[in-house]
């Protein structure tokens, strides 16, 4: 018992991080993938449709799936995704590679909560499923805050629903026995936590503090959809 506990306590440090841990990040990627047409173009299509053009940062890309579909439909936009996983970012370089959209789209690792980026860079922030995970929220808001232009916008949806829309059956048979091992460690030690999105009282004073003064909340169906305005 003693053992287990001492197994525990050192996989919760390393799971307990605001990043997909590396050992699940195939399992993630797999099930990213089955949710670019369910959900990941229907948000790109948002963005293209609002009109906004110039530089975008998505952070939490993942393997970068809404920054290939955002390049995909609007030449006049360019990005740069931003993780904390290196593996995920070396997936998502290889499929902006195989999109054939790098002249697009850069990927990098990084912290959102402080960017290599100078003050005023951005005309767009995004993110999608990365805000429920954060441990200091305001300090990534502040951030976002910092990076976007005047006039710039910030679209912060969490957590996002392509895990309620996936077919779970299709992406469990895509697991490799590694995935199904590790996942199988992650719930065994109790390391899942179920998502909880943040509800609208919840949110203002993080808002406020980050310095926003002009947005909108919308909560539907257990997503919660922030548009931020600098």
């Amino acid at each position: 018992m003693r053992l287990l506990l001492e197994i525990q306590n050192k996989i919760g440090r390393w799971v307990k991080t605001e990043k997909i841990p590396e050992a699940l990040a195939a399992a993630y990627e797999k099930a990213a993938r089955l949710g670019i047409e369910l959900y990941y173009r229907k948000v790109a299509e948002e963005i293209v449709g609002s009109g906004k053009t110039g530089l975008l940062l998505d952070l939490g890309t993942g393997p970068g799936y809404l920054p290939i579909e955002i390049a995909k439909r609007s030449p006049e936009i360019r990005i740069v995704g931003v993780d904390l996983s290196e593996k995920l970012i070396g997936i998502a370089k290889a499929n902006a590679k195989k999109a054939k959209v790098t002249s697009q789209i850069g990927f990098e690792v990084g912290n959102a909560a402080s960017l290599r980026f100078r003050d005023a860079s951005f005309d767009m922030v995004i993110s999608t499923g990365m805000l429920h995970s954060l441990k200091a929220p305001v300090n990534v808001l502040k951030e976002i805050h910092r990076l976007l232009k005047i006039g710039g916008n910030a679209w912060i949806f969490d957590p996002a629903t392509i895990s309620s829309r996936i077919n779970r059956k299709k992406w469990a048979a895509s697991l490799s026995s590694r995935d199904r091992l590790f996942l199988g460690l992650f719930k065994t030690l109790g390391l899942h936590t179920p998502i909880k999105p943040y509800s609208r009282r919840e949110l203002l004073p993080i808002i406020e503090a980050a310095g926003f003064r002009h947005y909108t909340i919308e909560e539907k169906a257990g997503e919660v959809k922030l548009y931020l305005q600098k």
